[in-house]
């Protein structure tokens, strides 16, 4: 269900599109709304909600929301610099770093958070609901808990060697 373009500098995949009916007079009014997931490859990552009467215009207004949510993701080369774990409603995430070469183990929400953020190499679980919507929330929350050795050491007053 994940597809993926790219505008500008961004990478977008959408997550989710679900279609809501209205009923009225002449019948059932359609509206429809799309999940985002919006990165930049290289560390950072957001999500947006859009809706809209058409499936395009409820895209594109997700990743206008996505694109103003980003968050700064730690990375260690191509993985994550330690495991974590996020949550989110009943969506909980876990995600462990991997060796190089390893790939983007993981169900289609949570690859499509990892790969737009720039993750080659990461192991991940999740447990609790299959929402794609409360995983990705889940996911991200997860990447804001991530510290890089020197946030680490500079937060500490330490030097960890």
């Amino acid at each position: 269900m994940a597809t993926d373009t790219t505008q500008g500098e961004l990478i977008e995949k959408v997550v989710k599109i679900r279609r809501c009916a209205a009923v009225v007079k002449g019948g059932r009014r359609f509206s429809f709304t799309a999940m985002v997931v919006v990165g930049d490859g290289q560390g950072k990552v957001g999500w947006g909600y859009g809706k809209a009467n058409e499936v395009p215009p409820a895209v594109e207004k997700a990743v206008k929301d996505g694109s103003r949510s980003m968050v700064p993701v730690a990375l260690k080369g191509t993985s994550i610099p330690h495991a974590v774990k996020g949550r989110y409603g009943a969506a909980k995430v876990v995600l462990v770093p991997a060796s190089p070469g390893t790939g983007v183990i993981a169900g289609a929400a949570v690859r499509a958070v990892c790969e737009v953020a720039g993750i080659k190499d990461i192991l991940t679980k999740s447990f609790g609901t299959a929402n794609p919507i409360n995983l990705v929330k889940a996911t991200i929350s997860a990447l804001q808990q991530l510290r890089s050795r020197s946030e680490v050491e500079r937060l500490r007053g330490v030097s960890l060697s």
